[in-house]
C-alpha cells in the first residue's frame, strides 16, 4: 500500500486578501469587526474564510495591546466533580468578558504543575488560576508570575504569599462541623481519612476534626487519623483499619465522597449496618453521594461559586476595577448535608 502525505498548508490573511483581490489591511480589520470596513466586505471576507478554513491567532491579533485575553488554569485533575465545577464557573465569567481560558492539570505532580506554570507563562497568559498539585511544597515556580506582575489567584488547594489573593472554604471549620455531628448522633470512636496532611486543604480538616473532638470531651488519637490519596484503590486500607481497631469504630470522617462511597459499599459487604453500626460523613457534595445507598451525608463545597468568584476577580483586575493584591483572601460558606449515613 502506498503512503500518501498531504502539506496542509496554513491559511494566513494574505491569502485571503489575494483570494479576495483586496488589501491585507482589509482583511484583517474586518475579521476584528472594524467599524471602518462596510458590513458588505466584513460578510465576504468572513464567508471566504470560512470556506477556506482560516484560524484567527488571538494571541498575534492581541500583541499590540501586550495581553492574549487569555487565562491559564492549573487544576490537579479534571476527573473530579469539584474541580469540573469549578472550571465550569470560571469558564462562564471567562467567556461572557470575552477571555479564552488554557487548562491543564497537573495529574497531583510536582514537575508536571512545573512544567505547566512554564508553559502557561510562555504562551503569554494575562492571569494565572491555579489549585496546588498533591506533590507540591513549593512556590518556587509561581515566583516569575509575581516577578512580573502577572495576576495569579489560588484557589482550594493555596499557598499563603503575600498580594496574592485566595478562594476557599474555611476547612477546619467544615471538618469541625462534620465531626461534631457525628459526636452529636452517639458516635464515640471517630475516624478521620484525610488526604495529604501537607496540604491547607487536609490539615485543616484534620485540624477541624480534632478540635470538634476535644471540645466534646473526646479523646483525640493521632492514630485514628489515616492519610491517603483518597483514591478508591485506598478503601481496603480503611476497612482493615476499621476491622483491627482495638476500639470499635463507629463514626468515620472521610476528606472525599467517591472513598466515602467505597466505604460504605465494602464495610456493607462485610456485614456492617449502616448507619447503626457505623455512620459516616464524606466531604464535597459529589452527585455519587445521592447515589450511594444509604445517601452520604455530606460537606456542601460551592465549586461553581468558587470558580465564578476566581473568575470575577481575575478578570475585574485585568480590567483595572479592582486590585486583587489587597483582596488577600475570599472564603466562601459550606453547608452540612445530613442524608441515610448518619441518622440514626
Amino acid at each position: 500500500m502506498q503512503s500518501c502525505t498531504v502539506n496542509m498548508k496554513k491559511i494566513t490573511i494574505y491569502d485571503l486578501a489575494k483570494s479576495l483581490n483586496i488589501s491585507s489591511a482589509t482583511v484583517s480589520r474586518s475579521l476584528n469587526n472594524h467599524p471602518s470596513i462596510s458590513s458588505k466586505t466584513k460578510k465576504k471576507v468572513l464567508a471566504k474564510a470560512e470556506e477556506v478554513g482560516y484560524r484567527t491567532n488571538k494571541f498575534a491579533s492581541n500583541l499590540s495591546k501586550q495581553k492574549s485575553n487569555t487565562i491559564g488554569v492549573i487544576v490537579p485533575k479534571l476527573n473530579s466533580y469539584f474541580v469540573s465545577s469549578v472550571l465550569s464557573g470560571i469558564e462562564k465569567i471567562a467567556n461572557d468578558n470575552g477571555y479564552n481560558l488554557i487548562i491543564s492539570q497537573s495529574l497531583e505532580s510536582k514537575d508536571k504543575e512545573i512544567l505547566n506554570a512554564k508553559t502557561l507563562y510562555d504562551s503569554g497568559v494575562d492571569a494565572l488560576l491555579a489549585s496546588i498539585a498533591y506533590e507540591t511544597d513549593n512556590y518556587n515556580h509561581f515566583m516569575r508570575y509575581i516577578d512580573q506582575k502577572i495576576p495569579l489567584l489560588f484557589f482550594d488547594r493555596i499557598f499563603d504569599i503575600p498580594n496574592c489573593p485566595i478562594i476557599a472554604i474555611d476547612n477546619e471549620s467544615a471538618a469541625y462541623e462534620a465531626t461534631k455531628h457525628l459526636i452529636d448522633q452517639g458516635c464515640k470512636n471517630i475516624v478521620h481519612v484525610g488526604g495529604d496532611f501537607k496540604r491547607n486543604v487536609y490539615i485543616d480538616r484534620k485540624n477541624g476534626y480534632e478540635k470538634a473532638l476535644k471540645a466534646h470531651k473526646h479523646v483525640f488519637y493521632e492514630s485514628n487519623c489515616l492519610e491517603h490519596n483518597l483514591k478508591p484503590e485506598n478503601v481496603e486500607k480503611v476497612i482493615e483499619f476499621v476491622k483491627n481497631a482495638k476500639k470499635k469504630v463507629d463514626g468515620i470522617f472521610i476528606s472525599g465522597d467517591t472513598l466515602a462511597a467505597h466505604c460504605v459499599k465494602a464495610l456493607q459487604n462485610i456485614g456492617y449496618k449502616i448507619p447503626k453500626d457505623i455512620k459516616i460523613v464524606g466531604f464535597n457534595n459529589d452527585p455519587i453521594s445521592t447515589v450511594v445507598n444509604p445517601t452520604l451525608s455530606t460537606i456542601e463545597y460551592p465549586g461553581y461559586k468558587m470558580g465564578v468568584l476566581a473568575g470575577q476577580s481575575i478578570i475585574n483586575h485585568l480590567k483595572g476595577n479592582i486590585n486583587i493584591e489587597s483582596a488577600n483572601s475570599i472564603i466562601l460558606k459550606h453547608k452540612l448535608i445530613i442524608r441515610e449515613s448518619t441518622k440514626n
